[in-house]
Order: C-alpha cells, then sequence, then structure tokens
C-alpha cells in the first residue's frame, strides 16, 4: 500500500457577502410565513430540518431539549455566521438562542436559502 504525501490542506469554505450581516433579521419571522409557523407550531421539527439541511445530523437539536441554554442552536448560529462571514459574537449569539430559538432557526433557515450558490461543477473537477 503506497501513501501519498499531502502537499496542502483543505481550506475552510466561506460564503461571505460585502456588508457581514445576516440577510434577515432575528424578528424577520413573517418574510417566509410558511417557515415562520412551522417553527412555531413545532420547533423541534423544524429544526431537525434546518439542520439536515445544513449538513448535520438530523435528530441534533433534539439534544437541546434537555438543556435551558440551548447549546446546539447556538453552535449552530455561530457555525452559519462563520460561514457566511457574518459579523457578530458569541455573547450576541446566545443570547438570541435562549430568548427565542425558533427565531434564531428561522432566521438561519432563511439565511441557508439566500446564500445558496449553485455548485458549478467544471470548477469541482479541474481545481
Amino acid at each position: 500500500r503506497m501513501s501519498v504525501p499531502v502537499w496542502s490542506q483543505p481550506q475552510r469554505l466561506v460564503f461571505s457577502s460585502d456588508d457581514g450581516e445576516w440577510t434577515s433579521g432575528i424578528c424577520d419571522c413573517c418574510d417566509d410565513m410558511r417557515e415562520c409557523c412551522f417553527a412555531f407550531w413545532c420547533c423541534p421539527c423544524f429544526a431537525c430540518k434546518t439542520a439536515k439541511a445544513y449538513g448535520q445530523c438530523l435528530c441534533l437539536p433534539l439534544l437541546d431539549i434537555f438543556s435551558c441554554t440551548y447549546p446546539i442552536t447556538m453552535s449552530m448560529r455561530v457555525s452559519i455566521r462563520q460561514r457566511y462571514g457574518i459579523r457578530g459574537s458569541l455573547c450576541h449569539d446566545c443570547l438570541c438562542s435562549t430568548c427565542c430559538p425558533s427565531c434564531v432557526w428561522c432566521q438561519m433557515s432563511r439565511e441557508m436559502k439566500s446564500r445558496k450558490l449553485p455548485t458549478v461543477l467544471s470548477d469541482l473537477i479541474y481545481r
């Protein structure tokens, strides 16, 4: 078995906007009424759907049920901020996630939808 040396490490993928802000506010749930209602009536189901769309384990948000501080919601918000180059602080993420987790999940879902970039197959093959 032959091993091949690694010459370069994979780089973190960051999709950033020019302004470094969320595309919608924490209280802009009415921008997508269907998702807002889904998150309001069944936040655990909505959180699982959103986590899956982000590429995480479907059941990961269910761990928040056993905590009063919503660590999974907060860590997902931090991850989305970092992936898209959104300014913010861990303190603000913690505050938002603790006070209104359903609003945070809606905001993260809207962010993922608005920042979805098409994959160009030729770019992936020739790199």
